[in-house]
């Protein structure tokens, strides 16, 4: 039994790379004997691919099926893509079916048809089943492994019937209970079954009607239902009511690390990284749009300045508080825009309380820009001895503050009816709002009463 740690350390690492380098692979077949296949897998995701290769070639066969649901998506394919068929056929056959969907979903046409055609019959109709529904959804997601029951048996029929399973499924917290068309009727837990009368009937204790999700759900849903229930597994229907699979709390536990990874990488423009080592090529199409459009934001606050050139002459001043009024409208955008993608992402945001929202952001927006106008126009009047230039730039910031505040609320808001992702793109937009109406309204009033 491997020790319980969070993971490989970096002195660990460091140790593998050497002596892979060194081609001392004894040393290494000995850690992967130690280690859990998830950190195996953390450990693969950690290296250049010529030593993820080489790592791959010490993982004993026999653990391969147990390795690959760990590894993000792309390091999977990669690894898959350099296995012989046999080797990729004998590993899938050992993967639950929704692991085994995921895997040939990412592999090219040619080879996930030939692999997929020979899996035995029962196995092929299951990755069907799941491949059948989108990307990101409950169908896609269950297991199709459950045990599950008629609600006129007793609970000692129920089990003489779990005896008789010479392997349970994982993370099995409850009997499945439907009708005999398969219509789900709710759950049996186990804690029902081993403390129950034998002699009582499963309906008569069987936790009727409980959750059930949708196949078409969302994975994102999902994650929202657990965590406000707080369940542990959750049945999935067909429109029909019937069941087909179910989902379990450590599924979701992979939702939520999958969305966290995500929306760290989307602060940063980024909408796929999940290879730290992936070819530079590749990186630099995922990187280059972003940067490119950043680009075009930046020329055009440029030419907003470049619009006030004669103004910049005649008061150097000007152009040294310039930053100062982006930078206090881009990080009280940043604030409201955060809050709004939160909400939208949390379903905490419709219509109906919009414009509360907006207001509320507003007002927010206003009465820090009159504290912090104050602040920053008597700190100008100290600066430069006139108080005209603290007043511009006090009024300009009360301007931009008001402005960024409202465009951190409808920028998501539009870019989300959009079906745009605001977390991937609502940044760029807002710098460019929160700069362009600072330089505007700064350099635009000491134009007007200061030239």
């Amino acid at each position: 039994m491997s020790e319980l740690t969070p993971g490989l350390t970096a002195e660990q690492l460091d140790n593998v790379v050497e002596q892979l380098e060194a081609g001392l692979h004894e040393p290494v077949r000995e850690l992967l004997d130690q280690v859990h296949p998830a950190e195996m897998a953390s450990l693969l995701e950690s290296l250049p691919r010529e030593a993820r290769s080489q790592l791959w070639e010490l993982v004993p066969p026999e653990r391969e099926p147990e390795v690959l649901p760990y590894l993000h998506d792309e390091v999977r394919t990669d690894i898959l893509r350099e296995m012989d068929h046999e080797e990729v056929l004998a590993a899938l056959e050992s993967m639950d079916v929704e692991d085994v969907a995921d895997a040939l979903d990412e592999l090219p046409e040619a080879l996930s048809d030939a692999i997929f055609a020979s899996l035995d019959e029962d196995q092929r109709r299951r990755v069907q089943t799941a491949l059948s529904f989108e990307d990101d959804t409950a169908g896609r997601l269950m297991s199709t492994d459950f045990v599950s029951v008629r609600k006129d048996v007793t609970l000692a029929v129920v089990s003489r019937y779990l005896k008789r399973h010479t392997e349970l499924p994982e993370h099995m917290d409850a009997v499945m209970v439907i009708s005999e068309e398969g219509i789900y009727q709710g759950k049996l837990p186990m804690a029902a079954i081993v403390m129950g009368d034998p002699e009582a009937r499963v309906e008569h204790v069987m936790d009727v009607g409980a959750d059930s999700v949708r196949a078409t759900a969302t994975t994102h849903d999902i994650a929202v239902l657990f965590e406000r229930r707080d369940l542990i597994s959750v049945a999935v229907v067909d429109d029909s009511g019937h069941l087909l699979g179910r989902i379990t709390v450590d599924d979701v536990v992979d939702i939520i690390r999958a969305e966290a990874d995500a929306a760290f990488l989307r602060r940063a423009g980024l909408n796929e990284e999940a290879d730290l080592f992936a070819p530079p090529v590749l990186s630099v199409r995922r990187r280059s749009l972003w940067l490119g459009v950043n680009l075009l934001t930046v020329f055009l606050a440029v030419a907003v300045i470049g619009r006030f050139e004669a103004a910049l002459d005649k008061m150097v001043a000007l152009a040294v508080l310039l930053p100062v009024v982006a930078s206090m409208g881009g990080i009280a955008g940043s604030q409201t825009l955060t809050l709004t993608i939160r909400g939208l992402a949390l379903g905490q945001i419709a219509s109906a309380n919009v414009r509360w929202l907006a207001n509320k952001e507003v007002a927010v927006g206003a009465m820090n820009g009159l504290i912090w106008a104050l602040v920053v126009g008597v700190a100008t009047l100290l600066w430069f001895g006139t108080w005209g230039i603290g007043a511009v730039i006090a009024a300009a910031m009360l301007v931009n503050l008001v402005v960024a505040a409202l465009a951190g609320v409808v920028i998501p808001l539009v870019l989300h009816r959009l079906n745009i992702d605001p977390a991937l793109s609502g940044a760029v937009i807002l710098t460019t709002v929160t700069d362009v109406v600072g330089f505007m309204s700064f350099l635009g009033l000491a134009t007007l009463f200061l030239l």
